[in-house]
């Protein structure tokens, strides 16, 4: 597996637990049908995970 895949696939993984979390089912690929309000949830949980992340590697 290339490192791009890898990290496509790590990001996709990364944004369906994200969504997991907050209530929101995702599909593979395409999810145009779900609400602003749904994916704003879903990436504001990503970026809370973020500096989570971010802030015990500080520590």
């Amino acid at each position: 597996m290339s490192t791009n895949k890898a990290k496509k696939a790590a990001m996709e993984q990364f944004k369906m637990e994200a969504a997991n979390e907050v209530g929101v089912t995702l599909k593979q690929g395409y999810n145009g049908d779900i609400t602003a309000k749904q994916a704003g949830s879903v990436g504001g949980q990503m970026v809370k995970k973020m500096v989570a992340d971010y802030e015990s590697r500080l520590k």
